[in-house]
């Protein structure tokens, strides 16, 4: 019997000047573990005249994680941050009761040819968290756990597992893993997870049960203990997963909570422009992004 539970195709979405891929949230599957919100961002090719300009958004009772693949994004928010975030690295923020931000080309990378490949992330927040104070931490690609076994690279993002730790400071147990091979080989690794657990394929096939899965699909494991499969020469995928909250989270545009009520004030917090529920973003405060209409009268 198969351990896929679900397969989920990963879908175009329009977050402005290009498409990513979304795999989550999904209307059979809202959440992996805490994982609620996960996009596969390009690969885009950008011309010279072509930027990533994201102008500020505001987010609410989760985390968001930033992981690239290639390419860069300058990330900027209401806390004061600014940073460039390149290959490897982490950007993580916790929006906790309030945070803005704004993701866009690096000044010296405007007019030039250039890619943008990774992983956009949102983690749901516990429940005594979801009115914390906003958070901003950069972890650099070198602080990120990598090892090899076997021919096999791993590589461990965020979260626990392995017996290891990645300085990301996650706010509940869950993994997010990354596992490379140049020759086919057999991954067994279900006694190293916990909780709930998706695969994605980014490059090469992965088999298990007999069947053959490739790229852009999100595959959901009905036990994550069984976790076990063979993966194709130059394979790359991505583990998402972890334990899942007692409460549901509900998601409406950015705002994630286990409370409506709170969602729906931080609608109206930014449809008003409330700058003391959603400070401006220091040298980037000249524009925002506004709230969809419907998303406004969304209940």
């Amino acid at each position: 019997m198969s351990n896929i539970g679900l397969i989920i195709e990963e879908k175009a979405a329009d977050i402005g000047n290009f498409l990513v891929g979304r795999l989550l949230p999904f209307r059979e599957k809202r959440a992996v573990g805490p994982f609620v919100f996960i996009d596969h961002m390009g690969p885009s090719e950008l011309k010279d005249y072509q930027n990533l300009d994201v102008p500020p958004h505001p987010h609410v009772g989760l985390s968001t994680l930033t992981y690239l693949l290639e390419g860069s994004i300058f990330h900027r928010d209401s806390i004061g941050n600014a940073i460039e975030i390149k290959p490897g690295a982490v950007n993580w923020m916790t929006a906790g009761k309030g945070v803005v931000h704004s993701e866009r080309t690096p000044e010296y990378l405007r007019h030039s040819d250039k890619r943008l490949h990774g992983f956009q992330i949102w983690v749901g927040l516990p429940k005594h968290l979801e009115q914390s104070e906003p958070t901003f931490h950069h972890i650099e690609a070198d602080d990120i756990p990598v090892w090899e076994e076997d021919g096999v690279q791993y590589k461990l993002i965020a979260g626990e597992a392995f017996g290891k730790k990645s300085l990301v400071p996650v706010h509940s147990k869950l993994f997010f893993i990354e596992i490379k091979t140049k020759e086919p080989k057999k991954i067994s690794i279900g006694k190293d997870l916990y909780g709930e657990a998706a695969m994605y394929v980014l490059e090469g096939t992965v088999t298990t049960d007999g069947n053959s899965y490739g790229s852009k699909q999100l595959m959901i494991a009905k036990d994550t203990k069984l976790c076990e499969f063979d993966m194709s020469e130059n394979g790359t995928i991505y583990l998402f997963g972890g334990e899942p909250f007692d409460e549901e989270r509900f998601i409406f545009w950015n705002f994630v909570n286990s409370d409506r009520e709170i969602i729906d004030q931080a609608k109206v917090n930014w449809h008003d422009q409330n700058h003391d529920a959603f400070p401006l973003v220091p040298g980037d405060d000249q524009e925002y992004v506004p709230l969809p209409k419907a998303v406004l009268n969304k209940k």
